[in-house]
């Protein structure tokens, strides 16, 4: 009993000094966290981008204004198109140099102002960004290029984006707005923040959705046959599906959409894409433009010079497959989607080319579906070219053939006979 009664006292002891012994240690804790918020908030400098519309000249005016702990900033360099960046003034030193404008603000209140002309023909002559009497569609890096800042060390912006507009109009953006009607822009990668992505404002009609816990927005001006809910319903029965296959997709997306004279075509964005309101959900091949783009949204990624092939074949292959996992298309028309683009891919030379469309790519779509029966014969249905995306997307950085190869083999144990030079028709090195 004297045994049992010492040891019962001593697991008391033990148990009294351990909790005092964490309570020293949550507070510690505490202590530091506080310390940390409070240097990574003296960090951090405050910045404001507002985008002033200007109907008559069909163009915007820019102002970049810093705010608490601008002294922060050195400089701001901007690699400008001369052609529709122009009007530079503010409050600071500005030093122009061909394509680049180097602003060197002097405190807490400098501001940067410039004009940003918004039309932009592409060479079918048709727009990919277009400020009309109702609508304007443009892209956030039209608004602010490109930029190479000088801070102090470890110094992070806190940046928002104000729209000043028309009466009557709103706009969409892929940023979370707050009850003040400004837009939160925020990349974590980046200790310099800048709006980029598609956007579209003026009298336009926006349709919401949550799907797999993704904020959804469709949006376009209001008469141009944008079918929002069409839209919202593909992406209803096939963006889970895409999430599955790539789990880090973006919070957050906003599909634009519009009509003549906008480009007739479709393209990508950081957490957004556009599509011209005419493109059908479904093409008669059985593959989706807007799921081909969703795949590149999801992946963001490039190509290394002579890959662009595998960028373009693994968003068509996938805006197919994941058509086929969803059930809006069947087996059949899966198969038939697929001889289809192999009897196209007949008519493409070498793959490796600089820019990858048509015949390239559904030659590509082949290839890539040829690697993924393999990995699953390898691997006794194992692993798929789902594996190979995945490690792509979780690696990043360009995508090359190099790098394609030499996941697969990691996937399986064995080079694959599928991405081969002779069976690709490149040459060894490639």
């Amino acid at each position: 009993m004297q045994s049992n009664r010492f040891t019962f006292s001593a697991f008391s002891k033990f148990l009294f000094n351990e909790s005092r012994w964490l309570l020293a240690v949550t507070l510690l804790l505490w202590m530091l966290f506080w310390s940390f918020s409070g240097t990574a908030e003296s960090l951090r400098y405050r910045l404001d981008y507002t985008a002033k519309f200007l109907p008559d000249s069909r163009s915007v005016q820019m102002e970049i204004k810093l705010g608490k702990n601008a002294d922060l900033v050195r400089w701001i360099r901007l690699r400008i198109d001369p052609e529709f960046h122009t009007g530079f003034k503010g409050r600071g030193s500005i030093e122009r140099d061909g394509n680049y404008v180097r602003w060197m603000p002097d405190g807490a209140g400098a501001s940067l102002s410039y004009n940003v002309a918004i039309n932009h023909r592409r060479r079918s002559g048709r727009y990919d960004a277009l400020f009309t009497d109702d609508w304007a569609v443009f892209r956030g890096d039209d608004l602010v290029p490109p930029a190479r800042v000088r801070t102090a060390a470890f110094a992070q912006s806190r940046a928002k984006l104000h729209f000043e507009m028309p009466k009557g109009w709103s706009v969409a953006t892929p940023y979370p707005k707050y009850r003040n009607g400004a837009f939160k822009v925020d990349h974590t990668e980046r200790r310099f923040d800048r709006p980029t992505g598609w956007m579209v404002a003026g009298k336009i009609g926006v349709k919401r959705e949550t799907i797999k816990g993704i904020d959804v927005a469709v949006a376009g001006p209001v008469g141009e046959s944008v079918r929002r809910m069409d839209i919202l319903a593909l992406l209803n029965w096939n963006l889970p599906k895409l999430v599955d296959l790539i789990p880090g997709f973006p919070s957050r997306i906003l599909l634009v959409s519009a009509g003549n004279p906008m480009w007739r075509g479709a393209l990508s964005g950081p957490d957004s894409l556009y599509v011209h309101a005419d493109r059908p959900l479904v093409s008669e091949n059985g593959t989706s433009t807007f799921i081909h783009e969703l795949m590149h949204v999801a992946m963001s990624a490039r190509g290394e010079p002579g890959s662009d092939w595998l960028v373009e074949g693994l968003a068509e292959f996938y805006s197919l497959e994941l058509l086929s996992r969803s059930g809006t298309i069947t087996p059949k028309r899966y198969e038939k989607a697929h001889k289809q683009l192999a009897n196209w891919g007949l008519e493409a030379g070498r793959l490796d080319v600089k820019r990858a469309h048509g015949a390239v790519t559904a030659k590509a779509v082949g290839v890539l579906r040829r690697v993924d029966a393999e990995i699953r014969r390898q691997t006794g249905n194992g692993a798929s070219l789902d594996n190979v995306v995945r490690t792509l997307v979780s690696e990043g950085g360009k995508i090359s053939l190099a790098r394609v190869r030499a996941i697969a083999e990691r996937v399986t144990g064995v080079p694959l006979k599928a991405l081969g030079g002779e069976a690709l028709g490149l040459a060894a090195k490639k």
